[in-house]
């Protein structure tokens, strides 16, 4: 069996692919069409989060959508078109958002994110800390009766799962966070969630990909392919051909432009997330949190601190909304009203796409019409809390390993 492999997409996933690979003595060819210094990979809220063990499309989600819809500024939106792929898309997402569906999918997605949370510490051992890593866990802050019912009762079943939990009231939220104000009901702190900065994961593990003598070919833009039978033996590109042994696909929100140039429909859609960055925040928070009512995370990073949200699909090449970044902020605000932040000008607020699945589990695996085709994308919000695990499966997978979790559950053709 030939030892090149090339992989398509240079996002976390692709770079973890590429780590593992290149460990065990593969040849590897990033191609990646930005410069690998920007992108969803860099911009998101930095967490590796055990905790997030039910799939996005979720009982309550369809009817909770279909309300924030009539607002621009809600946490969930999608903008009004005549697109059959969306239409495709979310048809799949309403048929998947059921309870005996999240039943079924909460067990494999809750053995790969143990599997990749064990894995990223890992990382952080063999490379060293350079991307401010933090093993605190992970607030679910809440102010509403309801959103407390249903944050304990997510603690309950992930105590079901053997995720430890800490039930918190409001006194005892503010005495671990005594540097700000902090109005809320109640929150559930998961310790075993952690947080980094994911623009320094990747340049740490670009350079080490760099020093382990990984190609980059950076800049460049799949065209196309060429195909023998089953296999696919080259990648034609904006910068010329390149012969391919091994294939994997890890485009993330890109996937479906580039699987249909070989002949496959992949269901997914890029969800639009922003965030914001303030560096050397005078009060800062101690502990991440996502504030559930607002549907915003927040995320200490050192002595910045990045806030983050919303879930917008509108395409992948429609503009900014500022008037969802300003409900970012206002939610933030509404959580911690003295945190000394001011709302950011339009052109420092970040903005990335997510890649969705219509039913929150990522694809991960061969595809039955190349036999030298692995795809490993639509990990969604949990692309950095995914990404070693899927570098680890997708290895496994091309050394034709048994994997240390079984990956029926995401087989790219589920649908």
């Amino acid at each position: 069996m030939s030892k090149q492999v090339t992989i398509i997409g240079g996002g976390v996933i692709g770079l973890c692919c590429a780590y593992y690979l290149q460990k065990e003595g593969y040849e590897i060819t990033i191609i990646e069409r930005g410069d690998i210094t920007d992108g969803t990979s860099f911009g998101n809220a930095g967490y590796v989060s055990p905790s997030h063990f039910i799939p996005l499309a979720s009982p309550g989600i369809v009817a909770q959508g279909l309300r924030w819809m009539l607002s621009s500024t809600s946490p969930f939106y999608i903008k009004p078109r005549l697109n059959l792929d969306l239409i495709r898309w979310l048809m799949t997402f309403w048929k998947q958002a059921n309870a005996r569906t999240v039943e079924k999918n909460i067990p494999p997605l809750n053995d790969i994110l143990q599997l990749s949370r064990e894995l990223t510490s890992d990382i952080k051992n063999e490379l060293g800390n350079h991307f401010r890593m933090q093993e605190v866990g992970c607030f679910m802050l809440y102010k509403s009766a309801a959103i407390e019912k249903h944050e304990i009762e997510l603690a309950t079943a992930a105590a079901k799962l053997h995720i430890d939990t800490k039930i918190l009231n409001a006194q005892e939220v503010q005495a671990m966070e005594p540097d700000v104000q902090v109005d809320v009901r109640g929150g559930v702190l998961y310790p075993i969630d952690c947080h980094l900065h994911p623009g320094d994961l990747m340049r740490t593990l670009k350079e080490h990909l760099v020093k382990s003598g990984v190609k980059l070919q950076l800049n460049t833009t799949v065209t196309g392919f060429e195909k023998k039978g089953n296999t696919v033996t080259a990648v034609i590109t904006s910068k010329g051909k390149f012969d391919c042994s091994q294939l994997v696909l890890a485009s993330g929100s890109w996937l479906p432009v580039v699987s249909e140039k070989l002949g496959i429909s992949i269901l997914l859609q890029a969800g639009k997330g922003y965030s914001m960055t303030y560096e050397k925040v005078q009060r800062n928070l101690r502990y991440p949190a996502i504030l559930v009512d607002k549907r915003v995370a927040m995320t200490p990073m050192g002595a910045d601190l990045r806030m983050g949200g919303t879930m917008e699909i509108s395409g992948l090449n429609s503009p900014l909304l500022i008037k969802r970044a300003h409900a970012i902020y206002n939610g933030a605000k509404a959580y911690y009203p003295d945190l000394p932040v001011e709302m950011m000008p339009k052109e420092k607020i970040w903005y990335g796409l997510r890649p969705l699945t219509p039913d929150g589990l990522p694809y991960i695996g061969h595809h039955s019409k190349y036999a030298n085709l692995v795809i490993a994308g639509g990990h969604a919000m949990l692309g950095l809390s995914l990404a070693a695990a899927t570098g680890k499966l997708v290895e496994e997978l091309i050394n034709k390993k048994k994997t240390t979790i079984d990956v029926a559950a995401f087989s790219p053709e589920r649908f």
